[in-house]
């Protein structure tokens, strides 16, 4: 019944959208031949666009288009101004309001007001993330500030410094954050105020037309220069600089180094690396040869904290969480232990977000667990009919 139900609705709504076309010229099968070909690609183009409407595939088309206006970005020759891309979204979504009431005009609209959102998105992005970058070699630079990432590897150890003061020769602006190279097992603990000498480098360009854009990828980041120390790393008296957030984010720091340095000390080798990955996603203790072995037999995707990881996450407490509730008849009776046991699971998922280092894909899975747990608060499915 909900089968047919949905289809005559589909019908329906293909309705809207009358196909019109002249029939195939004498002597000729319907095809792209013929002096009415060109009516009849026309036809099988409305055909097919009012069968996207009534089959309800509209929406994930400007997915498409909102991607297709970030590409849009990134082929610029210049950096776009972040007021004309935010201007030209502006505009398309009023001219969409109004063509509201004609569908093809309102689904052309549709999809040009999604392309200028996301090239809108990409130039804002940009825009708030800018920082200045280190423009060449700069030795003997003595820097200072707070660590907000300590990453471990086989042979050396890094650290991401949020600088507070910086001195040396060939700065002309200073970057405001810094990755440093150490020996392995000399990184100081995330949180702390140190002082160090340092080589900066700019932040690699491509190595060769098309490949990996190391630079780009910084930037992003906002990393402004990237090299090595020289000579020990001092721990100082910190100023008080530091706000309420980058406090936060250093106890999180702290946390998933604690957590890290247990398992390990538990689980040497690569079983702890992975099995500390799996909760804190640092990936860089793994071996390489390992590394590279799980990506070769298709199973390196286990390394990237993504669905599946958040689904079981999620999942446990949800079950939990609402199992153990259960067991107090009187509560169950009166309350709604599963949108109590949805509430839990949804803080347990974003602590875990947290946790593991808020990677994009960590954000998208958060997102759809959220998605279907926010539903569950509002007595509203998941997925909809």
């Amino acid at each position: 019944m909900a089968l047919d139900s949905a289809q005559s609705r589909g019908r329906a709504r293909a309705a809207t959208w009358p196909v019109g076309g002249a029939p195939a010229a004498p002597g000729h099968a319907p095809g792209f031949a013929g002096p009415r070909s060109g009516f009849f690609i026309a036809a099988k183009l409305r055909q097919w666009a009012a069968e996207e409407v009534a089959a309800a595939h509209l929406l994930p088309w400007l997915a498409v288009a909102f991607g297709f206006g970030v590409v849009l970005y990134f082929t610029a020759e210049h950096e776009p101004a972040w007021w004309a891309g935010t201007g030209l979204a502006i505009g398309s979504a009023a001219g969409a309001i109004a063509l509201r009431r004609h569908l093809a005009a309102f689904v052309a609209a549709l999809l040009i007001f999604a392309a200028a959102a996301g090239f809108a998105a990409a130039t804002i992005k940009t825009a708030l993330i800018a920082h200045p970058v280190l423009r060449g070699y700069a030795s003997s630079v003595t820097v200072a500030g707070f660590v907000e990432l300590r990453e471990e590897s086989q042979h050396t150890d890094r650290f991401v410094l949020r600088v507070d003061r910086i001195a040396g020769t060939r700065i002309d602006d200073p970057p405001q954050r810094v990755r440093l190279s150490v020996k392995r097992g000399l990184a100081p603990p995330a949180g702390s105020f140190v002082e160090a000498k340092a080589l900066l480098d700019p932040p690699l360009q491509p190595l060769e037309p098309g490949s990996y854009d190391f630079a780009r990828d910084l930037y992003f980041q906002g990393i402004g220069a990237s090299g090595f120390v020289r000579g020990p790393v001092k721990i100082v008296t910190a100023p008080p600089s530091q706000g309420l957030l980058a406090r936060a984010d250093a106890l999180v720091q702290q946390l998933r180094d604690a957590i890290d340095a247990r398992i390990r000390a538990v689980l040497p080798g690569d079983e702890g690396a992975i099995a500390a990955m799996l909760i804190n996603g640092r990936r860089d203790a793994i071996d390489q040869h390992l590394y590279d072995s799980m990506f070769v037999s298709g199973i390196g995707h286990v390394l990237s904290i993504s669905g599946y990881h958040m689904a079981v996450v999620a999942g446990a407490i949800f079950f939990i969480i609402r199992a153990v509730l259960a067991l107090i008849p009187g509560l169950a009776e009166r309350a709604s232990i599963k949108k109590w046991a949805a509430l839990a699971a949804l803080a347990v998922t974003g602590f875990y977000l947290l946790l593991s280092g808020n990677q994009v894909a960590t954000q998208r899975s958060f997102i759809m667990i959220a998605v279907v747990l926010v539903g569950v608060l509002f007595d509203r499915p998941g997925i909809s009919q």
